[in-house]
């Protein structure tokens, strides 16, 4: 197995719980969740939560009793804190390289390969330490010669963080096959639910097996995706770092979800979190947008009820501002969801960009909802 790339995955642990733990040091080493909007339910839990048997998306009144056993600390999502405390860690990371690729909020990819010369445990170590340090975020960071093997490192450093010490690397070729022996399908980044069935239709159960299965066949169940993550497990780089190479027109954030979707909380964190990760695009290429388009959806290939929406909403000026897209998001979001329904996808479109160069003050106006709305219903 050989590879010209090095790719670092950075993943903030337990991230909206250590934000917390920033402004309430004596929650260090305690029990804390974060819940959703209107305290939904759990959307994020330290490991002495996990360790009590709190599970994610649990519903808040559901563990009522068990948090009061436990004496578990309880926080209501802070959007505004998160984003702030996100930017600074990806700020920091950026520092490391250049090449950089802000996954999500709590997560991000970066390009080591030009530091090959250097003890990249060491590196990763460095970059854990000051981020620390400037923050208070504790920060996970798996090594491997492409971005899904860099996930796989990643997730097995989860297992075991003090054994690991914050960093572990399959780009050694024993090490990789080991970790790939075992690692379940299911826990490969990129692989659904519904694909994880097929490949166990297939006999297929572990990353190696998938690594080592029929290509034609692979791409034939799951189509080119489940093509470029074998090519991916065999540690030839298919996916690329997505950097702004150019402005870009508009700016879209979505992603399905691994398991069904009812409450409108939960939307409304991932609505949340794709708002975050487009304006830090819109950001980065000094740029700002005057509409915002957010749509959600059920599963098409599913025999369920199907409905799908979306709403363009216009904003009263040209802005960049997270919190400030985040509260006309939900807005939209308001405007179009339907209780009753299993929803698979959410996301949303930032329109209307213009250089933050170009921009002239708007003193008046207010956001309207425009476009027309597309909707479905199939009941069966």
């Amino acid at each position: 197995m050989s590879s010209e790339k090095i790719i670092a995955l950075v993943d903030c642990n337990s991230f909206y719980c250590s934000c917390e733990r920033v402004f309430n040091p004596s929650l260090e080493g305690k029990p804390v969740i974060v819940l959703s909007n209107n305290d939904g339910c759990a959307i994020a839990r330290t490991d002495e939560a996990k360790a009590i048997g709190i599970k994610m998306g649990a519903p808040f009144f559901k563990i009522k009793d068990v948090i009061k056993k436990h004496n578990i600390h309880v926080f209501s999502s802070n959007y505004t804190l998160y984003g702030d405390m996100s930017r600074r860690v990806m700020e920091i990371l950026r520092e490391y390289t250049p090449e950089l690729e802000i996954y999500s909020i709590d997560e991000a990819f970066l390009d080591l390969t030009g530091f090959k010369k250097r003890d990249l445990i060491q590196y990763s170590q460095d970059i854990r330490q000051r981020v620390l340090k400037l923050t208070g975020i504790p920060v996970s960071i798996g090594l491997g010669p492409t971005k899904v093997l860099a996930k796989v490192a990643n997730r097995l450093l989860k297992k075991d963080k003090i054994k690991n010490q914050g960093v572990f690397s399959v780009l050694d070729p024993l090490v990789c096959e080991q970790a790939l022996n075992t690692f379940p399908i299911e826990d490969i980044w990129g692989i659904s639910r519904k694909s994880t069935q097929k490949l166990h239709d297939l006999r297929i159960y572990t990353a190696r097996q998938l690594r080592d299965a029929n290509e034609t066949l692979i791409q034939k169940k799951l189509t080119v995706v489940g093509a470029r993550i074998m090519q991916e497990l065999k540690a030839v780089s298919c996916l690329d770092l997505e950097q702004v190479q150019q402005d870009k027109k508009n700016i879209c954030s979505s992603r399905s979800f691994g398991r069904p979707v009812f409450a409108k909380e939960e939307l409304q964190e991932a609505i949340a979190n794709h708002v975050h990760t487009a304006t830090e695009k819109l950001r980065r290429q000094k740029s700002i947008a005057r509409s915002i388009l957010i749509f959600i959806q059920t599963n098409p290939f599913k025999n369920i009820p199907q409905y799908y929406n979306s709403t363009t909403i216009e904003l009263p000026s040209w802005t960049s501002v997270t919190t400030k897209l985040i509260h006309q998001a939900f807005y939209g979001l308001d405007s179009i969801y339907k209780s009753g329904f299993e929803y698979k996808k959410c996301g949303i479109i930032l329109n209307d960009i213009i250089p933050k160069s170009e921009s002239q003050l708007d003193f008046f106006g207010s956001p309207s909802i425009t476009g027309a709305v597309r909707t479905f219903v199939i009941l069966g």
